[in-house]
């Protein structure tokens, strides 16, 4: 049988050898445009740059649409260039709107079949060409392949599958088409012609590679159909003057051939089923659809328009293709009816009766999406011309984006720390790899070693002076400031003894204000820096009692550093604790035992070296994961800093509008190897750990190593016992050190705070006794002018006795009262400079009152100012009073004021006693002068004296205003009043020797004061 089909194949395949021609669209042609100057507009209106900088590549996208409409139809470099030109436009389309609107560019068609021209300003229109022409070339592409050859058979395959898949996207993306050759119906038309013929491309390289007859016939039905479908298509166009009517013809001939070649394939499959004569009747019909297709070749003309795509032999070879093939039907015709009627008798099945051939699909329009996910698509495009140019709503995908990588990052960070802290603990908590030397071979050497940090104790106490003169000091300086502020309160309540007995003896004439109200902030402020030292003092009793707690430890330490034997006493130390090198080392005690245990002891201790090295073998598995778990998190971390998908956000701005999220996801992937490899690491690192667990707890269970972590056991009880006592020793020693260095600084300015307020006081008596001594001066002037007062008295009081009131009116002096007043008047005191120019006692300036010392030093105030002292008058003003000529009736009004006078009554009546008047005169202006800030123990401010300023004036350190003279008549010794210094404590004046004898043995009240006393 094999024998008898042989022939019919062979001759069917000489047929098939022959190349049949197929249809290809012709291409679209445009006019030139110009991109360069639109660009750079929108460049600088839309993104605020420079166009400068992008001319490069707005004349490369201008170059490249030049190229384009150059290109070949049949050939690979135009292919290429309106590849690349159609993916720079997708790419220039994400960030150029080019619409009538933004960046205006008419683009001009011309319809591939009608040739008339379409102009519109989108870019889709632009686009929807460029992939008709792609889609055209691919078809010319196809149908100039050299089907003869393998290679030239699989192009022309894939690329009418190609060019469908380009027609289909015009279909589906671009609606409402401006020209013929774009609409739905005429692009429908185009991909059933397209994958028609990539399906009888299929078909040859079946019938070459010698398939079987059964799928050869349906490959051959799906054909068939294809071209009945195809054939509808281009009879409307073809009615609308659209397409050539050779093109009509031409897909009628092949739908009714590639019919024939189903039912010719579907015969010979049921003649070797056995179906003798449905193989008959298939054949049969065969011949009839092959008569049909005859019938329309040779009616197919013999020259062909040259928008056909066809050649002048196209009509020839269908011919001789249809010719060929009845033949082949009518021999094998022949065959089978000779063998039905001779052998098998079996009926011939009616046409109608024909069971239909399943159809076999082999040929499917490419998506362009699949297109250009391969590399070579890619290169052909090229890089983008414009990616220098990031769309805002890219880069802030490109934000959410580093977001989502940061956070993934975070997370493998914290896993990989997790697992770290881990594995730390679980080892600190088995005590390894520590208390692997304690079980390989007792305490080392430099377990029983001096500790460091004992060491280094003993290294800072040594050459250290002993505590003992330091507190001496303290003491010291307690005593003198508690002297000092005893001579202060001494000082004051003397002075306001002396002018209370002095108020005492003169009565209402002793004008100067109580020292109570004057001296109270000096006072207050002893009061408190009294109470500061004895809370001080407190402070310096505990600091004494930890030194008396610790001396005879300070001693052993300094010694031991001093000599380098700190390993002496530490030794020492750690007998005396029980824990000494011998009873720690001694092997005899520590491996006692019977003499069962002997027997067995060789045995047990390799039992032990093998579950110790098997310890330390899981312990460098585990370091290892940790290192490789380390690296792959480092990988993981470059990996993500250097991932850049600008350019694929680029891609899909358009398509990822509300799709970012499933977008960034499927970009993490790309991490997804290394974080599995954190997690196996992780997995392996418990796994190894549980492993570890349990063979360190099968070791501790022997005896020998149970006897050896009891002995290590006890040796760092004792150990932390030692290092606990001397570290509470050290830490006693710093802070003695460090609360003696404070309460030194506390004394040192404490010292200073009351040397000032001895200064102050000083000068506050001082001032005092100069404006008593001035007082008593007036007082005596006074005394000596009485009798001239009594006698104005008696005259008054004669006057209201007279009868006259001429008299009343006529207030006549005594010529000679005024003649002797004016012989004892004293000499007006100079003008000096106001007390009151001097800086104010500032009570704020004062310390606080604190318990301890302070950390950072107290700061004292500089008492440098001078107190100033308010008087009751001035003693010039008084002295002119008294002296001035009067007559009788102001002696009487100064008389009845002088008898009705209380001291307690009246304000402030004098100046200070170097001071004429409250405030200076019109004449003198006062000096500028700054009071001192409040400051704290420890700062010191400037002198009191570089701070005055007398008379406006700089004064030298140091100097002080003489005092005014007191004021006696002309004729009086001024020697005692007119010194620097007075006389100091009760009676002073009256020993003073520089006052003459005659003055004393007057009415000096100072004189009689001590026995007064």
């Amino acid at each position: 049988m094999d024998a008898m089909l042989r022939p019919g194949l062979s001759r069917q395949l000489s047929a098939a050898a022959m190349q049949i021609p197929m249809l290809s669209s012709p291409l679209k042609q445009t006019n030139e445009i110009d991109w360069v100057e639109p660009l750079k507009h929108h460049i600088r209106t839309a993104y605020g740059d420079d166009p400068a900088r992008y001319a490069d590549e707005c004349h490369t996208l201008n170059r490249l649409r030049q190229d384009m409409r150059g290109a070949g139809k049949d050939s690979a470099a135009g292919r290429d260039l309106l590849y690349r030109y159609y993916g720079q436009l997708e790419l220039l389309d994400l960030r150029f709107p080019v619409d009538e609107n933004h960046i205006k560019i008419s683009f001009t068609w011309f319809d591939a079949f009608t040739h008339k021209p379409t102009s519109q300003y989108s870019l889709a229109y632009e686009k929807a060409s460029i992939i008709f022409n792609i889609s055209a070339v691919l078809s010319c592409h196809a149908a100039n392949q050299n089907r003869h050859e393998d290679t030239g058979l699989k192009t022309a395959y894939h690329s009418f599958q190609a060019s469908a898949g380009m027609f289909t996207y015009i279909n589906e993306n671009f609606l409402h088409a401006p020209s013929t050759d774009l609409s739905r119906e005429t692009v429908k038309t185009l991909i059933s012609i397209t994958l028609a013929q990539a399906q009888e491309v299929f078909i040859e390289k079946q019938v070459v590679d010698k398939k079987k007859p059964g799928l050869l016939a349906k490959l051959a039905a799906q054909a068939a159909y294809l071209y009945a479908q195809a054939v509808e298509g281009v009879q409307d166009n073809v009615s609308r003057a659209i397409f050539e009517r050779v093109w009509l013809l031409m897909v009628q001939i092949k739908q009714h051939h590639t019919a024939s070649l189903a039912q010719y394939y579907q015969a010979i499959a049921d003649y070797e089923a056995n179906s003798y004569g449905q193989a008959i009747c298939r054949l049969q019909a065969a011949q009839g659809a092959n008569k049909e297709a005859t019938r329309m070749a040779n009616s197919f003309p013999g020259s062909v328009p040259s928008n056909s795509n066809l050649t002048s032999e196209t009509g020839t070879i269908l011919v001789e293709m249809t010719k060929k093939h009845a033949s082949a039907i009518q021999e094998l015709l022949t065959e089978y009816i000779r063998d039905n009627d001779m052998i098998y008798h079996q009926p011939v099945t009616s046409e109608n009766n024909l069971p239909s051939i399943p159809k076999l699909p082999a040929a499917k329009a490419i998506p362009v999406s699949e297109l250009y996910q391969g590399q070579d698509i890619q290169r052909i495009i090229g890089p983008d011309i414009f990616q220098r140019i990031v769309p805002m709503s890219v880069t802030e995908s490109a934000s959410l984006y580093d977001e989502e990588k940061a956070k993934l990052a975070r997370a493998e960070a914290e896993r990989v720390q997790t697992a770290d802290d881990e594995l730390a603990t679980s080892l600190d908590y088995l005590k390894l790899p520590g208390s692997l030397n304690i079980l390989k071979g007792g305490l080392d050497q430099e377990s029983m070693g001096v500790d460091e940090d004992f060491r280094s104790w003993c290294g800072d106490l040594s050459g250290h002076s002993p505590f003992g003169p330091t507190f001496d000091q303290l003491r010291e300086d307690k005593q003198n400031v508690h002297s000092t502020l005893d001579s202060c309160t001494k000082s004051l309540d003397m002075e306001e003894s002396v002018c209370e007995k002095m108020r005492s003896k003169y009565g209402g004439e002793w004008t100067q204000q109580p020292s109570s109200r004057l001296n109270s902030v000096l006072r207050t402020d002893a009061r408190r820096y009294r109470a500061a030292v004895e809370e001080a003092s407190t402070s310096d009793a505990q600091l004494f009692n930890s030194f008396r707690q610790y001396e005879s430890d300070f001693d052993e330490m300094r010694s031991a550093g001093e000599t380098d034997e700190a390993d002496v006493l530490y030794q020492r130390a750690m007998i005396k604790a029980g824990a000494g090198k011998k009873s720690v080392t001694s092997p005899g005690a520590a491996e006692e035992g019977n003499l069962l245990d002997d027997d067995f002891a060789d045995d047990a201790r390799q039992s032990v070296a093998e579950q110790i090295e098997r310890v330390e073998e899981l312990m460098r598995k585990l370091q290892l994961v940790k290192r490789e778990r380390q690296q792959v998190l480092k990988d993981l971390k470059d990996k993500i800093h250097n991932d850049d998908i600008s350019n694929v956000l680029i891609l899909n701005k358009k398509a990822i509008t509300n799709q970012e999220a499933q977008l960034f996801k499927s970009e993490l992937e790309k991490f997804r190897p290394h974080q599995n490899r954190i997690l196996q690491a992780n997995h392996k690192q418990s796994s190894l750990m549980k492993e570890l667990t349990r063979t360190y707890g099968d070791l501790l269970q022997d005896k020998r190593v149970r006897s050896e972590q009891n002995k290590y056991e006890a040796f760092s009880r004792q150990r932390n016992t030692v290092l606990g006592k001397y570290r509470k020793v050290y830490q006693a020693y710093t802070d003695l050190q460090a609360g003696l260095s404070r309460a030194q600084q506390f004394y040192d300015e404490m010292r200073d705070t009351v040397d000032s307020l001895k200064k102050n006081v000083d000068s506050f008596v001082e001032n005092r006794r100069s404006e008593g001594g001035q007082l008593l001066s007036a007082i005596e002037a006074a005394k000596g002018s009485g009798a001239d007062r009594e006698q104005a008295r008696l005259k008054e009081l004669m006057e209201r006795m007279s009868v006259s009131p001429a008299t009343q009116s006529s207030a006549s002096p005594i010529p000679s009262m005024g003649d002797r007043t004016s012989a004892h008047r004293p000499p007006p005191l100079q003008p000096q400079t106001a007390y009151n120019s001097q800086p104010q006692y500032n009570p704020a300036a004062s310390p606080p009152i604190t318990p301890r010392y302070p950390s950072n030093g107290v700061q004292s105030p500089q008492y440098g100012q001078q107190y100033p002292t308010p008087t009751n008058g001035t003693f010039a003003q008084l002295a002119q009073q008294q002296q001035r000529p009067q007559s009788y009736n102001t002696q009487q009004q100064q008389s009845q004021d002088r008898s009705a006078y209380n001291p307690n009554t009246y304000g402030p009546v004098s100046p200070p006693a170097h001071q004429q008047y409250f405030s200076p005169p019109p004449s003198q202006q006062y000096s500028s002068f700054q009071q001192p800030t409040t400051s704290q123990y420890g700062t010191q401010q400037q002198p009191p004296q570089q701070q005055q300023q007398y008379g406006g004036q700089n004064v030298p350190a140091g100097w002080q205003p003489p005092p005014p003279p007191p004021g006696p008549p002309p004729s009086q010794d001024y020697g005692a009043v007119g010194g620097s210094q007075y006389p100091a404590g009760p009676g002073g004046y009256a020993s003073d020797p520089r006052r003459p004898a005659a003055q004393q043995s007057g009415g000096d009240p100072w004189a009689g004061l001590s026995a007064w006393k």
